[in-house]
C-alpha cells in the first residue's frame, strides 16, 4: 500500500523523545534573537507516513518512482570503479610503443641514409606545408604516411599513425570551423537590388563561393580551409618526420650531423660543445622517461587495486602518488647519469671532454638519391600555383 505524506502541528514540549530512538524525527528550531517569545508553544511541521486513500495511490506511486531513479545502482559504480584502471592501462600501452627510440631492425633503406641529409629533410618538411598549396600539404602528409607505414614495423606506425592523425584531425576541425566559422554582425550598408530599383543578379551556382558549408550556426569557409589544412598538415609532418628520424637514427649520428653543420658558429662564440652534450643526453634520457612511466602504470595495474572501495580522495591520492614515483625515479636516473659522467672524468666543461660519436658518415649512393627526391620535391612546391 503505497504511503502518504501528511504534514501536522507538534508542539514543541508536548512529547518527549524515547532515549531508544537514535534520529529524531522532529527538531526545535532556535528562535531569533531579536524575537519576542509569545508562550512557549512553538509549531512544528513534522512528516508522518500513513496509509492513503485509494484516489492518491498513482500519485504517490509516480512521486516514490522518481526518488527511486536517484538512487545510484551497483553497476554504475562498478562502471566508474573501471574507469582508473582504464586510464592506468592505456599510459602503459602508449608508453610501450618505441616513440623516438631507435629501432635498429629491420634495417631499410632510410637506417642507411647519411643523418646530414635527414636534417636536411628535415627541415624541408617543417617550411613546405606553410608555403605551399593545399594539394602540396595533403600530398606531403600521404608521402609520410607511406614511408612510416614502409619504414616502421607494424606494430609502431599502427600505433604511431593512429595518434598522430587523431590529433592533426582534431585540430583540422577544431580550426577549420574557428577560423572564419562566425557569421559576421556587421551589416552591410547598400540598401538591396529592389529598393534601387535594379534586377536582382542571381547567385552564380558552378563559379566562386567563399562559403564551402555550413554546419548550424557555423561556417566551413575557404579562409578556415586554408588555416586548418596549413596547421594540420605541419602537425603531422613535425610529429611524423621527427619520429622516422629518430627511429632511423642513433642518438650519436644525430648529434655528429648537428655538430657537422653548427661547428662554423664556434668561431663566433656560440657554445658548440654544451649544445651537443645536452641533446645526446636528450636523445638518451627519453627512454627512460617512457620506461619509468609504463613501469609505474604497470605495477599500479599490477596490484590489482580494488578501486570500488576507494573514495574520491584515495583515488585521486594514488594518482598523485603516481606522478610523485615517476618524477623521483626520474631525478634518480639522472643523478646516476651524473655520477657516471664525472666517474669518467667530466668537470663540467664539454670543450674539455672529447664526445665519441661512435660512428663515421660517410655519404653514398642512397644519400645521392635522397637529395635528388628533396629537389624535385622542393620544385614541385614551388610550382605548384602554376600547375593547379
Amino acid at each position: 500500500m503505497a504511503a502518504a505524506v501528511h504534514l501536522r502541528p507538534l508542539h514543541s514540549f508536548a512529547l518527549p523523545l524515547p532515549a531508544a530512538k537514535a534520529a529524531p524525527s522532529w527538531l526545535p528550531l532556535p528562535a531569533k534573537p531579536g524575537a519576542r517569545r509569545r508562550g512557549s508553544r512553538v509549531a512544528l511541521l513534522v512528516c508522518s507516513a500513513s496509509p492513503s486513500p485509494s484516489g492518491g495511490d498513482g500519485a504517490a506511486a509516480s512521486a516514490a518512482t522518481k526518488w527511486v531513479e536517484w538512487i545510484p545502482r551497483a553497476a554504475a559504480s562498478a562502471g566508474s570503479a573501471a574507469v582508473p584502471e582504464q586510464v592506468l592501462r592505456l599510459i602503459s600501452g602508449a608508453a610501450a610503443t618505441p616513440i623516438c627510440q631507435f629501432v635498429d631492425s629491420p634495417r631499410t633503406f632510410l637506417h642507411s641514409v647519411d643523418p646530414r641529409v635527414k636534417l636536411v629533410w628535415l627541415l624541408a618538411l617543417v617550411v613546405l606545408p606553410a608555403r605551399s598549396n593545399i594539394y602540396m600539404r595533403f600530398g606531403l602528409v600521404v608521402f609520410l604516411a607511406l614511408l612510416s607505414m614502409w619504414i616502421l614495423p607494424n606494430h609502431v606506425w599502427k600505433d604511431q599513425l593512429g595518434r598522430v592523425a587523431l590529433l592533426s584531425g582534431f585540430l583540422f576541425i577544431m580550426l577549420g570551423f574557428g577560423a572564419d566559422g562566425a557569421p559576421s554582425l556587421a551589416q552591410t550598408r547598400t540598401p538591396p537590388p529592389s529598393v534601387l530599383g535594379i534586377p536582382n543578379i542571381p547567385c552564380s551556382t558552378s563559379g566562386y563561393s567563399y562559403t564551402i558549408f555550413k554546419l548550424g550556426p557555423l561556417q566551413f569557409t575557404r579562409k578556415g580551409l586554408s588555416v586548418a589544412s596549413t596547421s594540420a598538415s605541419l602537425s603531422f609532418a613535425i610529429f611524423q618526420s621527427a619520429s622516422l628520424c629518430l627511429t632511423t637514427t642513433t642518438p650519436e649520428q644525430l648529434a655528429s650531423a648537428l655538430w657537422w653543420f653548427m661547428i662554423p658558429l664556434k668561431h663566433i662564440g656560440v657554445p658548440v660543445p654544451e649544445i651537443i652534450l645536452t641533446l645526446l643526453l636528450s636523445l638518451r634520457f627519453i627512454n627512460l622517461v617512457f620506461d619509468e612511466v609504463r613501469n609505474s602504470a604497470l605495477a599500479i595495474v599490477a596490484r590489482r587495486i580494488n578501486w570500488k572501495n576507494l573514495t574520491a580522495m584515495e583515488t585521486i591520492d594514488i594518482f598523485f602518488n603516481y606522478v610523485r614515483r615517476i618524477f623521483k625515479n626520474i631525478f634518480d636516473h639522472a643523478e646516476q647519469i651524473s655520477k657516471a659522467m664525472v666517474a669518467r672524468g667530466f668537470r663540467g666543461n664539454p670543450s674539455n671532454h672529447k664526445i665519441y660519436f661512435l660512428s663515421e658518415s660517410s655519404f653514398g649512393i642512397a644519400d645521392l638519391f635522397s637529395l635528388l627526391c628533396l629537389f624535385a620535391v622542393v620544385n614541385l612546391a614551388s610550382f605548384s600555383d602554376q600547375l593547379v
